[in-house]
């Protein structure tokens, strides 16, 4: 995964992947979530998940949860997660500010 742990951007797949996992869901469900959410525009599939999965799990941002024993496995972001999110909404807001205003001062 591409996604600057330094305050960079994280990737958009990851983003909302973060975001599904507020809640307890399992793959097929965060897919569901994402392209739900998206109005269909980011479709993941299973291979691209669960390798970003893994690497979210590494990163210590998603945890499993529930019983794990079963086949479907559940995530839930952790509070590093939650910490990269909240870093992230910032960072596009104030994408959006500046592009505003740039775009603003053009039509002066």
């Amino acid at each position: 995964m591409r996604d600057n742990i330094k305050g960079g951007a994280l990737t958009e797949v990851t983003f909302f992947i973060l975001l599904s996992v507020y809640q307890p869901k399992h793959g097929y469900a965060i897919m569901q979530f994402v392209e739900e959410k998206t109005g269909g525009r980011l479709s993941l599939g299973a291979g691209t998940l669960y390798g970003a999965l893994t690497s979210l799990e590494d990163k210590g941002w998603i945890t499993p949860c529930g019983d794990t024993g079963g086949r479907k496995k559940e995530y839930l972001i952790t509070n590093a997660g939650k910490e990269i999110c909240e870093r992230e909404l910032i960072r596009l807001k104030e994408l959006v500010l500046i592009a505003e205003d740039i775009m603003e001062d053009s039509h002066e």
